[in-house]
């Protein structure tokens, strides 16, 4: 048998509590459990006394005969000092953006910066003529 300390929702509709307990992977969420190791309220304040209420000795005992604790229960646990925090996971890459997304989005820029290289050569040109025209005048003058 695999055991977990995860979290099972208690609680109304909208006003959830959930009790961080020790259960048998097989089981359903809210199901048979084999101990309720504490509750956790996120409707509290980060840092309120009441938000996480743990038996640490029975979640270490659990611990020790080889349970695992879910993700969000490490994240918990961890804040208590209990367990180390668990490593951040990795964004699957099916959820990463296609070649076709990839190459529409550079032709896009590609487009963009042309258009701000021909706004500026546009802006430039003037100021350009301007400059060369007194040169123009003062070489004229000379002979």
């Amino acid at each position: 048998m695999s055991v977990k300390i995860r979290l099972a929702r208690r609680g109304t509709k909208k006003r959830p509590v959930y009790a961080l307990v020790a259960t048998n992977s097989r089981s359903s969420r809210d199901g048979k459990f084999l101990e309720k190791l504490g509750t956790y309220n996120p409707l509290l304040e980060h840092g309120h006394a009441l938000r996480l209420i743990v038996n640490a000795e029975r979640i270490k005992y659990w611990i020790g005969v080889g349970a695992e604790p879910s993700e969000r229960a490490a994240k918990l646990l961890s804040v208590q000092g209990i367990v180390e925090k668990p490593a951040i996971r990795v964004t699957p890459s099916k959820s990463a953006v296609g070649k076709k997304m990839t190459d529409r989005a550079e032709a896009r820029a590609k487009k963009a910066q042309e258009r701000a290289d021909a706004e500026a050569a546009a802006l430039a040109a003037p100021a350009v003529e301007e400059a060369a025209a007194p040169a123009a005048e003062t070489s004229a003058a000379a002979e």
